[in-house]
This record gives structure tokens, C-alpha cells and sequence, in this order.
């Protein structure tokens, strides 16, 4: 290479370099990269939702389904901007950490999904549910299945029991609910991320849990609804509190909700509506209200806020039907509004 050459190329590379960084947004802010983690529930509707942020303003949101305890645990360390979590933090957990911000971003359903052959068509209620979790309805055939399946022929098999292995806020959504309709659940188990279930095959995230009621025949286990709707694995109606078999669908999860308090925390497992689906659930995008921590820009505190900001629009909520959820009620998008006015950054609020 001639000595002459060398100059002219490492100018040129510098102009490449400048030409990549620095780069501004939709808005005219510098973009930036953000990361999450968390639930796996929400995971099909959170690809889509910000793979369109991304291209409408910039800016790179990376997100890892790991389960809603290891995205709260990232969070707690400092290492993403935001954790996602079908569970609120409970008061405990929120003494722990840095004030937080919950904003709820669609409403789902956890399934009672199952690997029936020559089934169609089955309902559960919540106390036999809850006994088939505690190994103590172990066969298709037990005659309280039966009577709540009149004229279904029940093979005589075993039930073949899939929970979650990995802190889930799937099976707290569950647990929640079991213990709401089972007084001995409550007093044997209780609800939580992680509960020791007695009997069962463990299965990590909401895709494992899918995948192996898919593959094994007499199999049941709780699942994002999404994930039995996408592999096509029968779900079974729940009855619910005023007694109805109810399938999970947008509108029996919508009828859920009920009244929201202010910080958005709150569990519609068992709603009393007629119509409702009783194992529904929000799901949330949890961030500290202060958000300089861990070295982080004002750049990456704002991206943040616009990106909650955004899972609020119409034009998202809209798409959650497409991925087997339901938008949230007017109520909740409300109150989350009023909730990204706290977010600061250096005690100024982020948004003006």
C-alpha cells in the first residue's frame, strides 16, 4: 500500500463512524438502544409491539423472555431499563427496591390448556382444578371430572400435570386464583412466582409449558393463552364465580376488569361479571421513578418514557387482538398517563 493511501483511508473511516453515531430520531432526539426482561406471557405481543416502535422512531428495544422473577431481579440490579411482570410487586418487594412505576400494557388469560385424544370440549371448575394441582385427582376419569363433563367419555389415564419451573408471573396469576377458589390451596400452598407443587412434570416459560402439552397425550398444564392458541391445544372452560363456564376469549378477559386503583395494582382473578373469564390477569412494564441509576443517559430515561408512552396508544392496543390478548380498559390507560408524569430524571420530570 502506498504510504499516501493510508491517511485517505483511515479519514474515510472516520467519516463511516461519524455517520453511524449520532443518530437522531423520529423526534429529533438522539436514538438510543434499550433493554428489558421478564414475562414470557406477554412475549408475542411485546416482539410485535416494539419491533413497530423501533421502526416508526428509532430507537432499539432488545427483550429477553426469562420469566417475570428474573426480570424483576435485572431490574433490582440495575442491568435493563425496564422489567415486565404479569405479578405487581407486592408491598415486600416494593420496600426493596427504589420507588417504582407500574404500567399495565394489555390484559390475557391464563389457560387451563390440555392433550386430550377424542376430547373436544372440557370444563373445569376451580376447586378441581386446584385438587389436580394437589395430587389429589390424578385420574381423567375421577368422578368429579365426570360430573362436570356429562355425556364425555374421560379415558381412564392418568393426568399428566405441567407447571413452570422458573419464577413465573403465570403461576402467580394461577396461584393467585387457587387460592381465591380453594381454601385448602391457600392454606397448603399459597400463591406466588415459585409454589412447591406437590405432583406434576416442570416446564420452563410459557412456550415450555405449551410445547409439552402439545407433544403428550392426558397431559394438562396453565399457560399464556396466546401460546395454546398459537400451537392450536385445546383450552378448557373455567366456571366461574356466578357459576358459567366461560372459554377464554378478548371479550371474557375484558370483563374482568374491574375498578383499577391508582398505581394500576391490582389482581381480576375471579371477577365477579357474568361474563368474565375468572383466570384473567394484567400484565405490566415495571421501571423506578427515578430514573438516573446505573450510568444512565437522560436520552435513554426519556426513550423509556415514550416507549410506555406508546404501549398506551390506540394504534397498539389495537393490536393485541392479533395476538390473542385484550386492550386495556380506558380506565387504566387513565391512570398510566397520569403515572408517567412521575417518572423524573434528576427529580425533573421526564416529561414535560
Amino acid at each position: 500500500m502506498k504510504k499516501f493511501q493510508l491517511p485517505l483511508l483511515i479519514g474515510i473511516a472516520l467519516l463511516v463512524l461519524a455517520a453511524c453515531g449520532g443518530q437522531k430520531n423520529s423526534a429529533g432526539r438522539d436514538t438510543v438502544d434499550l433493554a428489558g426482561s421478564g414475562a414470557t406471557f406477554p412475549l408475542p405481543f411485546y416482539n410485535m409491539a416494539f419491533g413497530k416502535y423501533g421502526d416508526s422512531v428509532g430507537d432499539k428495544v432488545s427483550y429477553g423472555g426469562i420469566g417475570s422473577g428474573g426480570g424483576v431481579r435485572n431490574l433490582k440490579d440495575g442491568i435493563v431499563d425496564f422489567a415486565a411482570s404479569d405479578a405487581f410487586l407486592s408491598d415486600k418487594e416494593m420496600s426493596e427496591m427504589k420507588p417504582i412505576v407500574h404500567i399495565p400494557t394489555c390484559m390475557g388469560a391464563v389457560v387451563l390448556a390440555y392433550n386430550l385424544p377424542g376430547v373436544g370440549q372440557l370444563n373445569l371448575s376451580g376447586d378441581v382444578i386446584a385438587d389436580i394441582y394437589a395430587g389429589k385427582i390424578t385420574s381423567w376419569d375421577d368422578s368429579r371430572l365426570k360430573a362436570l363433563n356429562r355425556g364425555v367419555s374421560l379415558p381412564r389415564k392418568k393426568i399428566v400435570v405441567v407447571y413452570r419451573s422458573d419464577g413465573s408471573g403465570t403461576t402467580f396469576v394461577f396461584t393467585d386464583y387457587l387460592s381465591k377458589v380453594s381454601q385448602s390451596w391457600k392454606d397448603t400452598y399459597g400463591s406466588g412466582k415459585t409454589v412447591d407443587f406437590p405432583v406434576g412434570q416442570a416446564a420452563k416459560g410459557n412456550p415450555g409449558v405449551a410445547g409439552i402439552i402439545g407433544n403428550t397425550p392426558y397431559s394438562l398444564g396453565y399457560v399464556g393463552s396466546e401460546y395454546a392458541f398459537a400451537q392450536k391445544i385445546p383450552c378448557a372452560n373455567v366456571r366461574n364465580l356466578v357459576g358459567k363456564f366461560v372459554t377464554p376469549s378478548a371479550a371474557s378477559i375484558s370483563a374482568a376488569a374491574g375498578d383499577i386503583p391508582q398505581d394500576t395494582r391490582c389482581s381480576i382473578t375471579n371477577a365477579s361479571s357474568p361474563e368474565a373469564y375468572p383466570i384473567s390477569c394484567f400484565t405490566w412494564l415495571i421501571v423506578y421513578r427515578e430514573q438516573n441509576y446505573a450510568d444512565r443517559s437522560p436520552e435513554q430515561a426519556m426513550a423509556t418514557v415514550e416507549l410506555l408512552k406508546y404501549m398506551l396508544t390506540d394504534s397498539v392496543q389495537a393490536m393485541t387482538a392479533k395476538v390473542h390478548y385484550a386492550p386495556l380498559p380506558e380506565q387504566a390507560v387513565k391512570l398510566s398517563l397520569q403515572n408517567l408524569k412521575s417518572i423524573t430524571y434528576d427529580g425533573k420530570p421526564v416529561l414535560k
